[in-house]
């Protein structure tokens, strides 16, 4: 005996990504917010990984998972630049910050009480 298919609902799917509960689209193109920019984008599940691919050979250090919105992302953004002393941008909630500044990033999520760890090789 099998439940009715409204007793379940969709929670992710790699297809779309994570659901929005109210809305049951994907997050990126939810539309019960008021204020897209008060939407938490991360999972709070925080990544510091630094890649090269697709990015013509060139080194960034990406920061994904900050349970943050929109506008708290802007501003760590700017201040892990001002850090590293380089330039840095926000693409899809993930925080990237040019060149190989994985230790330092690191250092400083943790200073800040985020649980953050590194991720690849």
């Amino acid at each position: 005996m099998s439940a009715p298919k409204d007793d379940y609902r969709e929670v992710y799917s790699t297809d779309r990504g994570a659901i929005c509960p109210k809305c049951q689209r994907a997050t990126a193109s939810c539309s019960c917010a008021s204020d897209k920019k008060m939407a938490v984008l991360g999972s709070g599940a925080v990544r510091v990984r630094r890649e090269t691919k697709g990015r013509g050979g060139k080194t960034v250090t990406t920061i994904s998972g900050l349970a943050m919105n929109q506008e708290q992302l802007a501003v760590m953004l700017k201040e892990l630049k001002r850090l590293c002393g380089s330039g840095g941008a926000i693409k899809e909630g993930v925080v990237e910050v040019q060149g190989d500044h994985c230790d330092a990033v690191l250092r400083e999520l943790v200073a800040r009480g985020i649980q953050a760890k590194r991720a690849g090789g």
